[in-house]
């Protein structure tokens, strides 16, 4: 998801059950379907005494009522603070990163990413939005691409490329 998104989440979209976040993208108003990891439910379980109280999974820190979500400034400048500024990372580069790494490490199919990502997919006839979801492939997509974090996180091999000249 975007940032925005991201910043935005509410409670009333999360289903926990399902396994899935629903929501209205910020960029055509469609409603777009997040499937959920396990680890990713582990983490909203985790994340829900703290806010699930309110309207927000990440409310504000600077207001008491819980109506307003956390700046668009929190998440690049939370990256900064770790080492990270934005020539380095961005949040909306994890967008980039996950697309690429999908495709080119994981083999997963474009088309797959594309509909996660929330891009108007073109379908073999050419029209400009493809109405297919393909959420077990992109749930098994989200499981895939959890546990590849994971696996980095805790020290996979990571394989070097050899310079060609």
């Amino acid at each position: 998801m975007r940032p925005g998104e991201l910043r935005a989440a509410e409670w009333q979209h999360i289903d926990l059950e399902a396994k899935e976040w629903r929501y209205f993208v910020s960029k055509t108003a469609v409603q777009h379907i997040v499937p959920l990891s396990t680890q990713a439910i582990e983490i909203l379980k985790e994340l829900q005494p703290l806010t699930g109280h309110g309207r927000y999974l990440f409310p504000s820190e600077r207001t008491q009522r819980g109506d307003r979500c956390m700046s668009e400034n929190t998440i690049n400048a939370a990256l900064k603070r770790l080492g990270y500024g934005k020539v380095i990372m961005t949040g909306h580069g994890f967008r980039a990163m996950a697309r690429t790494i999908l495709d080119e490490v994981l083999g997963v199919r474009p088309d797959f990413i594309e509909h996660q990502l929330a891009h108007a997919v073109r379908d073999p006839n050419g029209r400009a939005y493809n109405r297919t979801a393909h959420l077990p492939e992109r749930h098994k997509m989200m499981q895939a691409w959890a546990d590849y974090l994971d696996g980095l996180k805790n020290g996979a091999m990571v394989l070097q490329f050899k310079k060609t000249l």
